[in-house]
Parts: C-alpha cells; sequence; structure tokens
C-alpha cells in the first residue's frame, strides 16, 4: 500500500483537479483563503500532465471526479445532495454523477448477463435496451421478459470495476497514513479506520448476490411503511455481477419541476424521505445508505420508490438507543442529558467535565430551533461540532460513520425538495415514538425478559464457562489447580444471575 503507484495517484488526483478546472471551482466553492489557493495550485501546477482531461461536455468538477474514478466519484454524489456545503451551482452540477455517467457498451452488459445466467439474452428477454441509467459501480438497463412481458431493471457491474476500486482505496490509505504522520492531532479521527469501513461498504457493494438479500430484507422490514414501497427481486435472474428486479416507474426525485407539475407535495415528500430514514435507522436498524436522488422515485400516486440497496447500514440496538437519546435531548433541548449519554457510552473520555460539555452542546443545539433550515449553515455547523469534539477528545465512531453520512445526505434530500424544512421538527415524532417504545417499563421487561430466556438456555452450562473465563483471566498458571474454594463462589454467582434475571422479568411481565 505505500509504494511510489499511490504517491502518483495521489498527484495524478491534484494534476486532474487542475487540469480540469476543478480545483478552482472547489476552492471558490468553499472561499479559500488566497495562502491557499497559491500553495495547492503551485503544488500540482507542474504535474498537470499527469492529469486526464475527462470528458469536457462536463462541467470541471463532474469531469474531473468521473476521471478519477468511481471512489472520487462516491464522494461527489454526496456532495451533490448539499447545496449548503457546496453551492446551488456546484450540487446541480455533481447530480449528473448519480445515475448520468457514460455508460459501457451494451454488448458488454449482455456478455455479463449470458455470463451470469449461464444462457444467451434472447432466450431470457423480448427486449434488452440501451443503458437508461449509469453511476459509478454499474448501469441498468430496462428489458422485458420473455413469456410473461413484464417490465424489469437489470443491473450490470462494470467490467473492471473490483480493480479501479481497490486501486483507489490503496491511494487513501497511502494518503491516511501521510496526514497520520503529519499531523498527530487528526489520529483521534482514526483516519485509517474511516478507509477501513468504506472498504468494507464498496466490497459488499461490488457482490450484487449480497444487494439482492438486502433489498429483500429491506423489502420485509419496510411492508408496512406507509407511502413507501420496494421493486421485488428476481433471484432466477440474479449473480454476483448482474441483479434483476421488478422495473420502478416513477419520477426522479431530484426533479422538482417535473415533480410539480404532477401536483406533488414537495414539503410532504421531504418530510417522508426524512422520516422514513429516521424510522428504518431506530426501528429496524437496518437502512438505505445511499438515499440520494438518484436512487428514489416518486409514483403517480405519490408513493416513494427506492432502489439500489448496494449499500445498506446496520446498527445494534443498544447503539439505536444511545444515537435515538441523543436526538431526543438536542429535540428537547436537554443539553446536560446529551452530554450524560455521551460520557455513559464512552464517547466522551471520563475524565473531562460533563457540564462543560454540555455548555458547548448548547451551542451547537440553539441556534438550530425557531429557524428554519435555509437560515443555518450546515457547513459552520459541522465546523464548529468538529471543534467541539477535538476540544474534548472523542474519537471517530466508525460504528457510525455510515449512518451520521447517511443522515447528511438524506437531509440534503430532503432540503432540496423543500429548503424551509427544520430537521429537528420532522424528527421528532419519529424519535419520540421510538423512545416510548425502546427506552421505558415495557422495553425493560422485555430486555429481562430476553435475557432470561437465554440463560434459561444456557444455565445449565453457565457456571462452568464462568469459572472457566475467570480461572483463565485471574489466576496465574501455577493455581490453575487451587480452583476449590472459587468454584463455589461461581456457582452460587452463575445461580444467583439466572434467578434474579428471570425472577425480575417475570415480576415485570405479570
Amino acid at each position: 500500500m505505500r509504494g511510489p503507484h499511490n504517491i502518483i495517484r495521489l498527484i495524478r488526483t491534484g494534476a486532474t483537479l487542475e487540469r480540469t478546472g476543478a480545483m478552482k471551482v472547489i476552492l471558490d466553492a468553499y472561499d479559500a483563503p488566497r495562502l491557499m489557493r497559491v500553495v495547492l495550485r503551485g503544488l500540482v501546477w507542474p504535474f498537470q500532465w499527469l492529469g486526464d482531461k475527462g470528458d469536457k461536455t462536463m462541467p470541471p468538477a463532474t469531469r474531473s471526479l468521473s476521471a478519477l474514478g468511481p471512489a472520487y466519484i462516491k464522494f461527489g454524489q454526496i456532495l451533490s445532495t448539499r447545496p449548503d456545503l457546496v453551492g446551488d451551482e456546484l450540487a446541480v452540477q455533481l447530480r449528473v454523477l448519480q445515475d448520468k455517467l457514460p455508460p459501457f457498451p451494451t454488448e458488454k452488459a449482455k456478455m455479463a448477463v449470458r455470463d451470469a445466467l449461464a444462457l444467451p439474452v434472447r432466450e431470457v428477454f423480448e427486449e434488452f435496451s440501451e443503458p437508461v441509467a449509469a453511476a459509478s459501480i454499474a448501469q441498468v438497463h430496462r428489458a422485458r421478459l420473455k413469456g410473461t412481458g413484464e417490465e424489469v431493471a437489470v443491473k450490470v457491474l462494470r467490467p473492471g470495476i473490483e480493480r479501479a476500486f481497490q486501486r483507489d482505496i490503496d491511494a487513501f490509505y497511502f494518503a491516511a497514513d501521510v496526514i497520520e504522520f503529519l499531523s498527530p492531532a487528526s489520529r483521534r479521527l482514526r483516519p485509517r479506520d474511516v478507509i477501513k469501513h468504506f472498504e468494507g461498504v464498496v466490497k459488499g457493494e461490488l457482490d450484487l448476490r449480497l444487494e439482492a438479500a438486502s433489498a429483500s430484507e429491506f423489502a420485509a422490514n419496510t411492508a408496512n411503511d406507509e407511502g413507501f414501497r420496494l421493486p421485488d427481486v428476481k433471484w432466477a435472474l440474479s449473480g454476483r455481477r448482474v441483479m434483476t428486479m421488478g422495473w420502478a416507474e416513477g419520477l426522479p426525485l431530484g426533479d422538482n419541476e417535473a415533480l410539480e407539475a404532477a401536483g406533488h407535495d414537495r414539503r410532504a415528500l421531504g418530510e417522508r424521505v426524512l422520516q422514513l430514514f429516521l424510522s428504518h435507522a431506530l426501528r429496524d436498524g437496518f437502512f438505505h445508505a445511499d438515499m440520494h436522488q438518484g436512487n428514489l422515485k416518486v409514483a403517480a400516486n405519490g408513493d416513494i420508490i427506492a432502489y439500489d440497496f448496494g449499500i445498506m447500514g446496520h446498527i445494534d440496538e443498544y447503539t439505536r438507543r444511545v444515537y435515538a437519546e441523543i436526538l431526543f435531548g438536542f429535540i428537547q433541548r436537554d443539553y446536560k442529558r446529551v452530554a450524560e449519554v455521551h460520557f455513559e457510552a464512552g464517547y466522551v473520555p471520563a475524565d473531562r467535565d460533563v457540564d462543560e460539555f454540555a455548555r458547548a452542546l448548547r451551542a451547537v443545539g440553539e441556534p438550530i430551533f425557531g429557524m428554519d433550515a435555509s437560515q443555518i449553515s450546515m457547513g459552520r455547523l459541522l465546523s464548529y461540532l468538529f471543534e467541539v469534539t477535538e476540544r474534548f477528545g472523542m474519537e471517530t465512531r466508525t460504528e457510525l460513520i455510515l449512518l451520521q453520512r447517511t443522515m447528511v445526505v438524506v437531509e440534503g434530500v430532503a432540503r432540496s425538495l423543500s429548503p424551509h424544512l427544520n430537521i429537528w421538527e420532522v424528527a421528532k415524532p419519529i424519535v419520540e415514538d421510538y423512545i416510548k417504545q425502546s427506552i421505558g417499563p415495557k422495553a425493560l421487561a422485555r430486555d429481562l425478559a430476553k435475557t432470561a430466556r437465554v440463560l434459561s438456555r444456557f444455565g445449565p452450562r453457565l457456571p462452568g464457562l464462568v469459572e472457566a473465563i475467570l480461572v483463565r483471566q485471574s489466576e496465574p498458571p501455577e493455581a490453575a489447580g487451587r480452583t476449590g474454594g472459587r468454584r463455589v463462589q461461581v456457582l452460587w454467582l452463575a445461580g444467583g444471575v439466572v434467578l434474579g434475571a428471570a425472577g425480575a422479568a417475570a415480576a415485570l411481565l405479570i
């Protein structure tokens, strides 16, 4: 990972940004100071010949990211949902990266389908169109099944995509090492862990069998969600590099003019997108983690249709409760409780001052209330949050990276539909309902009952298991034989745990 090819790759990145004109666009978008402009452009200018010219029909930023490869395209997709961070003009330009990238030849797609299904395309489909959408990982063709005439979407991975992604990931690891070496303070952000997480997500996206399984599970979880539906998976026509699903007919969620012409309420759609995401994350712990406009449509009846399930997020029940308490604390303006939750969860070192942390959180939360989203600079807010986390020694929580990133994307989508949405007002009923269902007497009874059931299954073996663990961890090797007295203590301890948990659960359930 540390070879010279990674240095060349990073130099080429800067050179491509400069050669396509994207460097100036990015610096302008962030209103970079003159010194930074001179230094950055001065460093890469001599290496412009290494840069890729890209597709000259595209705007500079889109042109450079699409030329650099799939990992950079993913980054651009995220930025396309945040006009508050990059400006309206640049956000619109980057939206092309969601599903309008240059496609690869249809004949290559047909060959991939033939190899995956072990059948010629003409024996499976009556019709097989040219690409209707092309993104960083794959492209989609509209087809009609032979015999039934049903319309379907056939997703096919780009040729050589696995190798291209790995090349970018290697360069990112190298960049993370350089950053950690030059800036020891950055280590608390765990850049290598962040990239490792990103790598895992991408590798899952490169196996369409996993995407089909995710789509199936997601459909089961959301079957009763009003105003939301998913296309069904055609398992017999899917494999590692090809996936077939029912065709989703609707208007792109990012086409505001078309939505208004069709009579859809953009504000209601924005609220629903945000609330659906929170419901899936909190209620199910399994959520669509790539909910940008290119993966969402609006049906004629107003239903939101989601597709492209290559990136799905999962958070365990404990983390969901912590996340909900933090959100609920912000909604209630109870910053002391938000601070306490951070300390209880171990997100902030125990030697820091909880009251001081609560005051810092108040400075983050208070500007939000009484204001609509168009008055809030998310860029400044995120910058201040970064300062707060650094000041209190918080480390990057890799298990929350995907959740936090998706929250940013979903809020961006909602705001693109209705710029005056207030995220906290929209989130409040969803978070309150989860708190009532998952953090209270009923939830405690369920947890104790679940614990009692588990302990009842392992009860006969529990004393031996506990004793073996205690002996291994607390006794020196020469004392391994002298465990008689401790055995009795462990037996009493294990029995007490089982009886106590069972009794408490039974009492609460009665």
